[in-house]
């Protein structure tokens, strides 16, 4: 026999990691909540200030639960357009000697990695981003991924889930405070518009969602 020769079929699938539970849920995809603030609308023109990206689990029952937050301040990239609106609504001053942020490049890389470790644990082939309103996070996170020329972006290149939606189906609100307290979630107003405090809510509110409806592949929908 040829100790060269390629593995068989069986061989291969015998080494590689067996799927996770969350990976057989959401058809191989890892949800990972991403929220980002930002100096404007436009995501080619403005700046990117924050970022923060909670992956989510699954237990041996079958319940979805949040992992753990990863986050970065971001300096505005060369020539960024800085709304003073989109700035007065945040509370984000860019350029306050206290805030500690990292150019796009390293923010991003920091980001990443822990979400490809996330996605490799749970033999998943890709993350799938979730946020509310998540095709503006998308646009933001694809536009500096462009601009610092990361090859490997782990995030699905256009399919999301959307917690507005899911919230209006689940609990008849689309806004996020008030799907939050509809779901029964803890909510600080003072709080908000933090990336990371925005994130873990929303991660938590999906969660909450996913839980509620149950997995699909035990009931036989």
């Amino acid at each position: 026999m040829n100790p060269d020769a390629p593995e068989s079929a069986e061989e291969l699938a015998e080494t590689a990691p067996a799927k996770s539970g969350i990976a057989r849920r959401f058809r191989g995809f890892l949800p990972v909540v991403v929220d980002v603030e930002t100096a404007g609308f436009n995501a080619e023109t403005d700046a990117l200030l924050e970022i923060a990206a909670v992956p989510i689990h699954m237990d041996s029952e079958g319940q979805v639960y949040p992992g753990q937050t990863v986050s970065a301040h971001v300096q505005p990239f060369p020539g960024a357009n800085l709304e003073a609106s989109a700035l007065a609504f945040t509370g984000i001053d860019p350029h306050h000697p206290l805030r500690i942020a990292e150019a796009e490049g390293p923010a991003l890389k920091k980001i990443f990695e822990p979400i490809r470790n996330a996605i490799k644990g749970s033999g998943c082939s890709r993350a799938i981003l979730v946020g509310h309103n998540p095709a503006f996070d998308l646009a933001f996170l694809k536009a500096a991924v462009a601009r610092t020329g990361i090859k490997r972006n782990p995030f699905h290149q256009f399919s999301t889930f959307d917690t507005a939606t899911l919230a209006g189906l689940a609990y008849g609100q689309t806004v996020l405070a008030r799907a939050i307290a509809a779901a029964g979630i803890e909510w600080d107003d003072s709080q908000a518009h933090s990336a990371v405090y925005d994130t873990e809510k929303t991660a938590e509110l999906f969660c909450k969602i996913v839980n509620l409806w149950g997995d699909p592949n035990r009931h036989g929908r």
